[in-house]
């Protein structure tokens, strides 16, 4: 006897690598690109990728029907200052030339909603650098592994050579808080997703 199959998951996301962690989990699921333009607000930076997750989910909500919809942000912050996804190579050079040998956070927001709930967290996963070396940094740079990501860097590609220890959820700093997505999935869906 098989239980039936779980409704996939709405994710509102144009982002490859949640796309792959869900794929990692087992988690079915069908991508929509949000109809959110995200922007900065100066606000504590929790507050702000929850926010940004929350408007993320509920801009594709009215399409779900009863399907579970999630809504996820990140973003790398050192001392309280937000590093958004680099403009161009100076700015990531930059970035990465102030988090070398520095401690930041990767803050992300998770919005999980139905018609009849919504589930607002965070989760932060600390990343500490390895003190670069000018040559170091430049040859990251050239690789342009920094577009589209926060902080300029991807942990899970040769970004891993920059890092020197982790505190947390590694999929986190991937881009999608794997722990907290998967505790929700089993407390509000137990056994449907596998989890619970």
């Amino acid at each position: 006897m098989s239980a039936p199959p779980a409704p996939p998951l709405l994710l509102a996301s144009r982002s490859p690598q949640r796309r792959a962690i869900l794929e990692q989990l087992g988690i079915p699921f069908d991508a929509i690109v949000p109809q959110y333009e995200e922007e900065a607000t100066g606000a504590d930076p929790v507050a702000e990728v929850e926010h940004r997750a929350q408007r993320k989910a509920r801009s594709i909500a009215g399409v779900a029907a009863e399907r579970p919809v999630l809504g996820v942000d990140t973003e790398v912050v050192l001392a309280g200052r937000v590093y958004g996804k680099p403009a161009d190579a100076a700015e990531a050079e930059a970035m990465l030339e102030e988090l070398s040998g520095k401690t930041h956070e990767v803050v992300s927001g998770l919005c999980l909603l139905t018609p009849a709930w919504e589930e607002l967290h965070h989760a932060v996963t600390r990343v500490a650098f390895r003190a670069l070396t000018p040559r170091e940094l430049g040859l990251y740079v050239v690789g342009e592994e920094w577009r589209e990501r926060a902080g300029g860097y991807a942990i899970q590609g040769r970004g891993a050579a920059l890092v020197e220890s982790i505190e947390g959820d590694y999929l986190n700093v991937v881009g999608l808080p794997a722990a907290l997505l998967v505790d929700l999935l089993a407390e509000r869906f137990p056994g449907v997703y596998g989890f619970g």
